[in-house]
């Protein structure tokens, strides 16, 4: 499922993207606020140092949303409905925030770990070195525990009463795919963020 992600979004892009007009078309709209939305989200929390994450940032986006609605089409498994996927997603975006930091900021990276009080040193470490390690824990649960439970829901629903019964709960599904691939996005900028701008705070 996640291959197939990977193949058809950017096959999509290409064929209704490609050529831009100056009369915008719905499908051109949708992908202009997109671009509009990521732009902005990073400026507003990187400034303009940010714009080399925007390729990243907005090819996680859009890989998260298209597996999350993927699970929608009868047939069709969500692949960040497996939590295999969305660890991965989530180790990625925790080893390049700190591989990030860590360029940007050399060894004085590390000092934020310390904390402000030099003779609090040793709790700040176990408190940010955990606060660090469950960052993607809690990344990789909460997106693949809000696509299983929509899917798990909407499908014994369809199997068990006709079609417009769960017409509510399919549309709450189809909120969450797009509320958790703004979380999603979100956190990942606040983290690269917080990892290349943490000096200036």
């Amino acid at each position: 499922m996640a291959v197939i992600v990977v193949i058809a979004v950017p096959i999509l892009f290409s064929i209704l993207a490609k050529k831009p007009s100056l009369i915008p078309t719905p499908v051109q709209n949708i992908f202009e606020i997109y671009i509009q939305f990521i732009d902005n989200l990073i400026k507003e929390n990187m400034g303009e140092k940010g714009t080399k994450y925007f390729t990243l940032i907005a090819a996680i986006g859009l890989f998260v949303f298209f597996g999350n609605l993927l699970g929608m089409i009868p047939g069709f498994e969500s692949p960040t409905a497996n939590l295999n996927t969305t660890m991965a997603l989530a180790l990625m975006v925790f080893f390049i925030y700190n591989f990030e930091g860590i360029r940007e900021q050399g060894l004085s990276y590390f000092k934020h770990f310390l904390g402000p009080v030099p003779a609090m040193a040793p709790v700040f470490v176990i408190i940010e070195l955990l606060s660090h390690l469950s960052r993607p824990v809690t990344l990789a649960l909460r997106l693949f525990a809000n696509m299983t439970g929509g899917e798990l829901v909407s499908v014994v629903l369809i199997m068990l009463v006709p079609f417009l019964v769960p017409m509510p709960v399919i549309l709450i599904h189809l909120i969450a795919v797009f509320l958790q691939t703004y979380v999603f996005v979100v956190l990942t900028t606040v983290y690269i963020a917080g990892a290349i701008t943490h000096a200036e705070h």
